[in-house]
């Protein structure tokens, strides 16, 4: 089995319905990728650790997803110079407001790109990991691209 290029990561294992979608992109795809549960809050130490060592791994993409103060992939992008994703997650009473501001509101210097809440935003991870990593494979970026043509070809098939 190849190594895995992408890092899948949730701050705790209720995320795993959320994250699994953006899983499901990268199946569809073909591309390789680890996931696991490490918090910015409970495990500091391993998460700037598993930070630090991904990409010497061959990881080229991470993907964090952490609801409430969502302080998981800025954790990621503070140890780590590979692209970060952001999927911020529905959790408490603010219902992922607070989520997003914490994704979206990186200090200068230490971008995180941040995708939309839950299911949505996990899938537009999915795609966006795929796009960076299309950019160094040429087949990659045409099965993307027949992606985006099919997605097209349905919304004008459709009658109402």
């Amino acid at each position: 089995m190849e190594n895995p290029k992408v890092a899948i990561l949730m701050g705790s294992s209720s995320d795993a319905d959320v994250v699994r979608v953006a899983a499901q992109i990268l199946d569809d795809f073909g591309i390789c990728y680890e996931m696991l549960v490490l918090s910015a809050h409970r495990t500091p130490h391993e998460t700037a650790q598993y930070a630090s060592k991904a990409e010497e791994r061959g990881i080229q993409v991470l993907i964090a997803a952490a609801g409430m103060a969502a302080h998981l992939a800025g954790a990621l992008a503070a140890h780590s110079t590979l692209p970060v994703l952001g999927i911020p997650l529905s959790g408490s009473s603010l219902k992922g407001l607070d989520a997003l501001l914490s994704t979206a509101q990186m200090p200068g210097g230490v971008p995180v790109a941040t995708m939309s809440l839950g299911k949505a935003g996990a899938k537009n991870a999915g795609l966006f990991a795929v796009q960076i990593l299309s950019l160094n494979d040429p087949a990659l970026n045409q099965k993307f691209k027949d992606y985006r043509e099919k997605m097209r070809e349905d919304i004008l098939g459709t009658s109402l």
